[in-house]
């Protein structure tokens, strides 16, 4: 699989924006999975809402309080930047 360079923006914990996102695959308050270079990818926080999002560009945005983001299936997660 070709590697996706993708980036991800994390504004003082409230505001999230992705490039190279492909597909939303689930989303409530408390969780967002997508779909970025073929990996999943899981926002979890609380009241989380989902801004904007196109498939043809690949940008997506959300806001709320966003608490950790993991990469793919593994246990290892970006929540420790945010201790």
């Amino acid at each position: 699989m070709p590697e996706t360079n993708s980036i991800l923006t994390l504004e003082q914990r409230k505001k999230i924006t992705l490039t190279a996102v492909e597909s939303v695959d689930g989303f409530s308050e408390e969780r967002i999975t997508l779909t970025v270079g073929g990996q999943k990818v899981t926002i979890d926080g609380a009241r989380l809402k989902i801004l904007a999002f196109s498939q043809g560009s690949g940008s997506f945005s959300a806001s709320g309080e966003v608490r950790s983001v993991r990469y793919g299936a593994g246990k290892r997660a970006l929540s420790a930047l945010f201790k």
